[in-house]
């Protein structure tokens, strides 16, 4: 069973104090096709920056998606279950496309079913458990206050152990890095030098007319 995740969300009055304007189980949660015990749970979702605090409307609710909305964020929990539990049943296709990712699975399954990559900064504390941080090389074991920060890498989490794994996750909008999948053969980072590129060289811009100065004649003494 998923492991309801209380909510304090915060606002004020008519006579503009401050007061608690909700606290209980956050209802947004979404369990994968096939996964009762992966659930993502989200808490708070902001859709521009800076972020607004007016009114009273809950963003969190809408549909849910991997990702927030772009120059926004999501506050999430996600419950990882062991990676055994899932018994060869997991259909990577049918959990991207229930989270709107399909475009962020990597078509190589080969490291993990579940590897992917988002435009976004992650920031990731475990609460509880333990799980494996995969990258495209190299991987590293978090425990319970652990924290990491995903910068738009190809990545995947693995719950080797045999208890669910609490993670709390801010994910923040951010510009691409275009290309394959961060740490493919032929990834390259966008550079200032070919963003210039891409809006025209030197030549086709328009030059700016300068006008001379007349040059004043000495008066006479």
């Amino acid at each position: 069973m998923i492991k309801p995740i209380r909510r304090v969300v915060t606002g004020h009055n008519a006579q503009g104090r401050s007061v608690i304007t909700s606290d209980g189980p956050s209802p947004h949660v979404l369990t994968l096709p096939g996964r009762p015990d992966f659930a993502l749970t989200d808490l708070w979702v902001t859709d521009r920056a800076p972020a607004s605090n007016a009114g009273s409307a809950d963003p969190a609710k809408r549909r849910m998606s991997l990702e927030p909305p772009a120059n926004g964020t999501i506050f999430r929990i996600v419950e990882f279950p062991p990676d055994a539990a899932a018994g060869g049943g997991f259909d990577r296709a049918a959990a991207f496309r229930a989270m709107g990712a399909s475009h962020a699975m990597d078509p190589d399954a080969s490291r993990h079913l579940a590897m992917h990559r988002t435009d976004t900064v992650d920031y990731a504390l475990v609460l509880s458990g333990e799980i494996w941080a995969l990258m495209d090389e190299g991987e590293t074991l978090l425990r319970a206050g652990d924290t990491l920060v995903q910068r738009g890498t190809n990545h995947a989490w693995s719950n080797r152990g045999g208890q669910p794994c609490l993670v709390a996750f801010i994910l923040v909008s951010a510009t691409s890095l275009g290309g394959k999948p961060a740490g493919k053969p032929g990834a390259k980072p966008v550079t200032r030098a070919a963003a210039r590129a891409g809006r025209g060289s030197p030549s086709r811009r328009p030059s700016r007319k300068t006008t001379a100065r007349p040059r004043r004649r000495p008066r006479p003494r």
